[in-house]
């Protein structure tokens, strides 16, 4: 007896994750969040499953993502639709009385876009900007002490300015002109409109359902039940027409993060089952089929990491250097994909991280970065020791450079009646106080050290790149660039998502792609990190 066919649904109205989060308290709140590299894993085995039809996706609640998380999954839509399989996008609206950008950028990957008659299209660019305490900290008596390298490294002027710097307004704008070219691009060419078209459209939005049908941006007007009629007249082979729904083949919907194939690959429950027995020797086999997928996830810092529900993830050093080692000395991992998603944080865990990278590279491992949202400062250290480095076109990369200080609050205390006295013994034991702001003398010092991180870094970095320290510099000085820009100035060598590195990892390694399984590593579950860690080896992810 036939299977029903499968319709896949892609529904981003919870947000989307980055990677499945590893503690149980943060793995069960997100039980209903897609995450973005199971997605894209589940649309190329979509591909190639004869059951499945085809994809259709409630757009209007992709405004939550990031403009690398849309290039990296619309880049999987396409390769789906690729297959031959129908793709098909409603909303009920862009953006209901605000920006609809990025949920119209998703809904541009697929072949079909639907929009309510009553909805709108908020096509209208992108925006960034900053705002600015300097005044405000200053009538309370609040002194920020903070000190960058160099000109670029716009992170602290939150706190240092009252108004935005030439400096961060010239890279703010190169970073929105950037991404709105992308979007451009994208638009024109997955709905055959020249860019200029484009670009009178976005001048001309936020646009009435009505208006976006004219300007050829949407295909048509309709609500969810008629979207649903036509993926189901497709599936019949009857095309799109909107005529009444007699006849119509029953189709099984399923979100596409709730779908697996009958005959998913051992790969990720046999590394599992090793790296909880802790026992590298019984990683080895003759053929390494595996591409160890490695999460640099949140801001960087030393130990174990781990962030919680509220905050985020954030990327521990020993975890990611552990991770790097353990699939260094196994011989069932064929290449290693640094997974980065980070704005940065501590040097020295970046450092240690770097380090690992560039170990396993020299001992023969070929390892590849792949960049997401961003991968800024400490998130492009890194990643620079790696073999390739491959951003999305709207990664947010480089910020090489570096900033620290302190925030004086001794006399926003003291105007509160709040009094605090320090005996110290050292001369420099309360330099980090926030009592009271640098002397001169400390002021040296720290300059010293701002000047000492940003020449290792620069060093490292143009050394990654196989270009000249004078010529690497003048890209970084805090810098942050698109991915696309990057790109052209030789800071990451090529552009794509995830599934690129990987198959860039296996071709490293002499497999070809089809040969290869991408397995995060170590795929540790959730019950397993409530296992306390025998060793510093023992790896508990997050």
């Amino acid at each position: 007896m036939a299977s029903t066919p499968l319709l896949l649904e892609l529904d981003l109205s919870q947000g989307l994750l980055e990677t499945q989060p590893s503690d149980p308290i943060a793995a069960f709140r997100s039980r209903n969040t897609p995450v973005l590299t199971s997605l894209v894993e589940r649309l190329r085995e979509a591909a190639e499953s004869d059951r499945v039809v085809g994809l259709i996706a409630h757009a209007g609640g992709a405004d939550g993502l990031s403009h690398a998380q849309v290039e990296e999954l619309g880049a999987a839509i396409e390769a789906f639709a690729a297959s031959g399989k129908q793709t098909i996008a409603w909303s009920e609206s862009f953006g209901e009385s605000g920006d609809g950008t990025l949920a119209y950028h998703l809904a541009a990957h697929f072949d079909r876009i639907w929009l309510q008659p009553s909805g709108d299209l908020g096509l209208v660019g992108v925006k960034a900007g900053g705002v600015f305490l300097r005044e405000a900290l200053r009538k309370v008596g609040v002194e920020p002490q903070i000190r960058a390298r160099h000109e670029y490294k716009n992170a602290p002027d939150s706190l240092l300015r009252e108004t935005m710097g030439e400096h961060q307004r010239e890279a703010l704008q190169r970073l929105t002109d950037s991404l709105t070219d992308g979007i451009v691009t994208t638009v024109a060419r997955r709905r055959g409109l020249t860019a200029e078209a484009v670009r009178a459209a976005i001048a001309a939005a936020p646009l009435t359902a009505t208006e976006a049908l004219d300007h050829e941006l949407v295909d048509h007007l309709g609500y969810r039940d008629q979207a649903y009629g036509a993926a189901r007249r497709v599936a019949a082979g009857a095309g799109h027409e909107t005529t009444a729904e007699d006849d119509l083949p029953e189709l099984e919907l399923r979100y596409v993060h709730r779908w697996a194939p009958p005959k998913r690959q051992a790969a990720a429950k046999r590394v599992r089952r090793e790296v909880a027995r802790r026992t590298p020797a019984a990683l080895r086999k003759p053929t390494p089929d595996v591409i160890a997928v490695v999460p640099v996830e949140g801001g960087i810092g030393l130990g174990r990491g781990g962030g919680s529900p509220f905050s985020g993830p954030s990327a521990g050093s020993d975890v990611v250097c552990a991770a790097l080692r353990q699939a260094g000395g196994s011989d069932q991992v064929a290449a290693v994909v640094l997974r980065v998603v980070s704005p940065g944080g501590s040097y020295v865990a970046s450092d240690a991280i770097h380090r690992e990278v560039v170990r396993l590279r020299d001992n023969g491992t070929p390892v590849v970065a792949s960049m997401g949202t961003v991968a800024a400062s400490g998130g492009y250290f890194v990643a620079m020791g790696c073999d390739e480095i491959l951003a999305l076109p709207g990664t947010l990369t480089g910020s090489i450079g570096v900033f620290a200080g302190k925030v004086v609050v001794g006399e926003a205390l003291r105007r509160v009646g709040v009094s605090r006295e320090t005996v110290a013994t050292g001369e420099n034991a309360t330099m980090w106080s926030a009592d009271r702001p640098f002397d001169e003398a400390e002021l040296a010092r720290l300059d010293g050290w701002l000047d000492t991180v940003y020449a290792d870094f620069t060093e490292k970095a143009a050394e990654g790149r196989g270009m000249p320290v004078d010529q690497l510099e003048p890209l970084a000085r805090g810098r942050v660039w698109t991915g696309a820009d990057a790109h052209e100035r030789g800071l990451v060598d090529r552009l794509g998502g995830l599934e690129e590195a990987i198959t860039i990892a296996a071709e490293k390694a002499g497999r070809p792609r089809s040969a290869v399984h991408a397995v995060r590593f170590p795929d540790v579950s959730p019950l397993q990190q409530l296992r306390p860690p025998a060793s510093s080896e023992a790896v508990r992810a997050r």
